[in-house]
């Protein structure tokens, strides 16, 4: 059975010389693997075809037959790893919290423990005749968070 280290150490050397990182590998039975790559200046067709033939050229079919999936996560996928947090800093998110309350705004920071989200919202100040913009940033702990997606707008 082919392994997620043997896969790994056969495209360490292409994830330094792209500047990528991996978001998920599996190897699912029967020796299917599946390997999302990801860069914080994207990942091109021609990256795929990159590390597909760093794997396939250094696994031989004749001891182990295997079956290689290379891609790039999509757009509609949540974010699953630290890089890709700080590869969409400055673009509108949707996070989901674990107890259920949900946060849209602009992902502004990221660190080890969480990321920073700041949304606007109108509300009536005393005094005043129209309501208000308030801006708020909220930290969340990676810990409290269930799934963050893009938010994908063709308007900007």
């Amino acid at each position: 059975m082919i392994t997620a280290e043997q896969v790994k150490s056969l495209i360490e050397d292409k994830l330094v010389e792209k500047d990528c990182f991996v978001v998920e590998l599996e190897i699912a039975s029967g020796n299917q693997i599946n390997l999302e790559v990801d860069g914080l200046k994207g990942f091109s067709i021609q990256d795929c075809i990159e590390f597909s033939r760093a794997v396939e050229n250094n696994l031989d079919r004749e001891v182990e037959d295997f079956e290689l999936h290379v891609s790039s996560p999509g757009l509609d996928k949540p974010l699953r790893v630290i890089q890709q947090y700080q590869k969409n800093v400055g673009r509108d998110v949707k996070v989901v919290l674990k107890e259920g309350n949900v946060v849209k705004g602009e992902l502004k920071k990221v660190d080890e423990a969480g990321i920073v989200v700041e949304y606007s919202y109108k509300e009536r100040i005393v005094g005043k005749k129209k309501k208000q913009t308030i801006v708020k940033e909220e930290e969340i702990q990676f810990k409290n968070i269930k799934e963050t997606t893009l938010i994908i707008s063709f308007n900007k």
